[in-house]
């Protein structure tokens, strides 16, 4: 089986047709949804009331929004284990839809399950911080190739 790919150059002018012409063809019932982690980078057109008209934003999960979930999913209100977890989730930059997929593993234990969510967002948290140690040794990495100096180096040469 062989695959064909076609580039195609998509311009803001293009999008911005596109987008209107479904919406022209589409009646008053219409929903159309874009996702982005940089809505500062859009262009405005894109933007603007008419094509935009509600925007949405996806924050991490909150111990209330964890409360939310565990009354849908696991049909509790409370347990012993919230503090502990809304503290977690409190330090834990987690999404609703990874806290839920946790609370859908069928677990008749609900003990286990909230323990195992627990270790969960442990894991979690320490994932997070390796991902930014990460980042930072690269950026840091970068400045020094180019010629820059890190933080560091710039707060010392200024004493």
């Amino acid at each position: 089986m062989s695959f064909c790919y076609i580039m195609l150059q998509v311009t803001l002018s293009g999008l911005l047709n596109f987008i209107d012409g479904l919406w022209l063809s589409c009646g008053d019932k219409r929903i159309i949804i874009f996702t982005t982690n940089h809505k500062e980078k859009l262009d405005l057109a894109l933007l603007r009331p008419g094509r935009m008209d509600v925007h949405v934003h996806m924050s991490y999960c909150t111990p209330c929004g964890f409360r939310v979930l565990a009354a849908n999913y696991i049909g509790i209100e409370d347990h012993e284990l919230f503090g502990e977890i809304a503290e977690a989730i409190r330090t834990t930059e987690v999404t609703p839809a990874e806290v839920a997929e946790q609370l859908m593993r069928n677990d008749d234990d609900l003990d286990a399950l909230l323990n195992d969510l627990i270790q969960f967002l442990k894991v979690k948290k320490r994932e997070n911080e390796e991902a930014k140690t990460k980042k930072n040794s690269a950026q840091q990495e970068s400045m020094a190739s180019e010629g820059g100096q890190t933080d560091e180096e710039e707060k010392k040469s200024r004493e």
